[in-house]
């Protein structure tokens, strides 16, 4: 795993789900608004106490994340 300094886990935080810097903003939540096609800068304006690096960590964590978890996929 990549060292990520902003990434915490706290089960009394949003049940232990990983959170940016201890805060009730998880990385499911960064990912989510990203996946919806919102752009930093929006993610910014609506979380003004994120900085610009919590983005970049949370993407990092979850790329990390989807290569050492393999998730079933129904088949096609």
């Amino acid at each position: 795993m990549p060292q990520l300094t902003r990434i915490t886990r706290d089960p009394r935080i949003m049940g232990g789900k990983p959170c940016i810097r201890g805060m009730r903003v998880t990385v499911g939540a960064i990912v989510g608004l990203m996946g919806a096609g919102r752009t930093n800068e929006e993610i910014l304006r609506e979380y003004p106490y994120l900085e610009p690096a919590d983005i970049a960590e949370a993407l990092s964590y979850a790329a990390w994340r989807a290569e050492e978890i393999e998730v079933p996929l129904g088949e096609r």
